[in-house]
């Protein structure tokens, strides 16, 4: 006897052998027992998840001898007939190439005449998406209102190309790719009845390269054992079809994660020096990615995730390196490159151009945070301003003082707009203290003078850097390394300083300083606890050069006038310049870094008074 490929010789030949379409086959089980048998069916789904599988039992439970049942006996002369594709009364056609009108006319005027020896007479339409739009037409009538001895199944892997009358017509079943589990079972099942040995990590790949389907996981264990012999490792799988194994895919993500572009890159080249195939690696980033948003975004449901044990524990470890926003910005660089990839003259350079953009994007801020963060700096630097108006206009005396008037050069400048380098200036000027500056208090001298001087060198390099590293404190500085520290309160701003450009611009202050090799590394922590120190006691006021005749009067809050220090400072904020917005060094550092544009400016509304 001829040998018989592994997809053949264990094609499911009863409902209870059909894997992972439970939804399928217990419709038509049910379905035979109460009568119900419709006309026609139409079965959808991907390549080799057993659509013609079903129709040809589906055929078998209604042409058995004692039929319709769906427990028929395997022997029976007609369902062996129908299994060897012998049965009279049972025709398979070829959409493909059987998609003229001039055939389905024929299928007409053979439907009008009596099964030769079953029940029924089934015509199973494989790829029915191929027929031509006058075949489908030439085809509506008789499917609408078949003969009673006449029941149609249509098998199509593309059912948006169906007419929808022909749709309309049928009932249609939707064939779902099978879990990798329930493959890696079926296949270890076939490898036991074949005396083969196959690891279980050999298996998953098989299972992986199957994408859901089990005809072309059955012919690759098939052309593997005709490959290796009675013993098939992962390492055959992987050599066979140029597939990356789970190592290298998760070395891989772990590189990209830690923002090691060097790492990337030659973890990239050894894949393709290896012959990977590029296509596929990126399929598996972008599955495994997948996996770890499902893991970061749904806590304990594994069972959404197709991983192995091991995986799983190494999914953990990224899980904590990483927010579910920045896994979403990964995922959405490489899904974007997964269409181009297609098309590229070389997929290597497109997949590393991909790669270093994963790792920009995997912190990168959305423009509501850079606004929010501008809108932040700006009131900062507004607030002592209008702190030092409002003590302005407080009374000093009970005593009317005279008017005075001023002049028309005066009126122009109290009312001009003040520019946000100008706000700044006050603001610095007013002298108040970071946040973080209290924790370097409980700090050593020698690392409170490193960071101070840190401090001054990066206010020229970089402003957006200096403002963020206010809210910061220096945690340790051991073996050249500078642990820089964000307490809960400015936690946020910890993804827009950590990255390597400003790791850099760090490390070469450190080394302009004396250091040899520094490093800086960013982490989230709280400060010290410092003793609070004792309050001295507040020196009196001193004496007004006023008299107390030349004291402003205490105006009730209903009809006092509104002090020209506080309009001042509300002009500030309310009628800022758009030129003197545009030019000021901090917005155009922000221009630059996140490669934007100005599209407007809006001033904010007044404050309510």
């Amino acid at each position: 006897m001829s040998y018989q490929v592994i997809a053949r010789k264990y094609r499911p030949q009863r409902f209870a052998d059909v894997v992972g379409q439970e939804h399928v086959t217990t419709t038509l089980a049910n379905a035979i027992r109460a009568g119900r048998i419709a006309h026609a069916y139409l079965f959808c789904g991907p390549r080799g998840t057993g659509k013609t599988t079903i129709a040809r039992i589906f055929a078998k439970c209604l042409n058995c001898t004692d039929g319709p049942k769906v427990d028929f006996d395997d022997a029976d002369p007609r369902c062996v007939e129908i299994a060897e594709g012998r049965a009279l009364d049972v025709l398979e056609i070829d959409g493909a190439s059987n998609n003229g009108v001039e055939q389905v006319r024929e299928l007409r005027e053979t439907c009008k005449f009596a099964p030769a020896a079953a029940r029924f007479k089934i015509y199973i339409i494989d790829e029915v998406h191929m027929l031509s739009t006058a075949a489908f037409n030439a085809l509506l009538k008789t499917l609408e209102e078949p003969p009673a001895h006449v029941k149609f199944m249509f098998a199509t892997t593309d059912p948006e190309k169906v007419l929808p009358t022909i749709l309309s017509r049928c009932q249609r079943f939707d064939l779902r790719r099978i879990p990798a589990a329930l493959i890696v079972k079926h296949l270890a099942a076939i490898a036991a009845r074949e005396g083969v040995q196959v690891e279980e990590a050999a298996l998953h790949a098989i299972a992986r390269g199957a994408d859901g389907g089990m005809r072309d996981a059955e012919s690759t264990l098939d052309q593997l054992i005709s490959f290796c012999g009675a013993t098939i490792v992962e390492a055959d799988v992987l050599t066979m079809f140029g597939l990356a194994a789970r190592d290298q895919v998760l070395a891989l993500a772990d590189a990209l994660l830690a923002g090691d572009a060097a790492q990337v890159l030659a973890a990239l080249d050894e894949l393709a020096r290896g012959g990977k195939d590029l296509g596929r690696l990126l399929a598996d980033l972008l599955h495994h990615f997948r996996n770890l948003l499902i893991l970061q975004v749904a806590r304990g449901e594994a069972g959404l995730i197709e991983a192995s044990e091991a995986e799983l524990q190494a999914l953990q470890r990224q899980a904590d390196r990483i927010t579910p926003a920045g896994v979403t910005r990964i995922m959405e660089v490489l899904t974007e490159t997964e269409g181009r990839l297609r098309e590229a003259v070389s997929k290597k350079i497109a997949l590393e151009v991909a790669l270093l953009k994963a790792i920009q994007a995997r912190n990168a801020v959305s423009l509501d945070a850079v606004l929010s963060q501008l809108q932040a700096l700006r009131s900062e630097a507004a607030g002592p301003a209008n702190g030092a108006a409002a003590a302005a206009a407080r009374p000093t005396s009970a005593t009317p003082a005279p008017a005075r008037s001023t002049t028309p050069g005066e009126s122009a400048v109290a009312s001009a707009p003040m520019p946000i380098a100008a706000l700044r200036e006050t603001a610095s000027a007013a002298g108040a203290e970071p946040p973080a500056s209290a924790a370097l208090a409980g700090m050593p001298a020698d690392l409170a003078a490193t960071w101070n001087a840190l401090l001054a060198s990066v206010q020229a390099g970089s402003r957006f850097l200096h403002n963020y590293l206010l809210k910061a404190f220096p945690v340790a500085f051991e073996r050249e390394e500078l642990t820089i520290g964000f307490p809960a309160a400015s936690a946020q701003f910890l993804p827009l300083v950590d990255n390597r450009k400003n790791q850099d611009l760090l490390a070469g202050v450190l080394r302009a300083q004396g250091f040899r090799d520094p490093r800086v590394k960013f982490v989230k922590a709280e400060p010290p606890a410092v003793a609070p120190a004792a309050v001295p006691a507040a020196p009196p006021e001193p004496p007004t050069p006023a008299s107390a005749s030349e004291a402003p009067p205490a105006a009730s809050p209903a009809t006092s006038p509104e002090p020209p220090a506080a309009k001042s400072g509300r002009s500030a904020l309310t009628r800022l310049d758009p030129a003197a917005f545009k030019d000021d060094p901090l917005i155009k550092e922000a221009l630059e870094i996140f490669k934007g544009r100005i599209a407007q400016v809006v001033a904010p509304a007044p404050p309510q008074s």
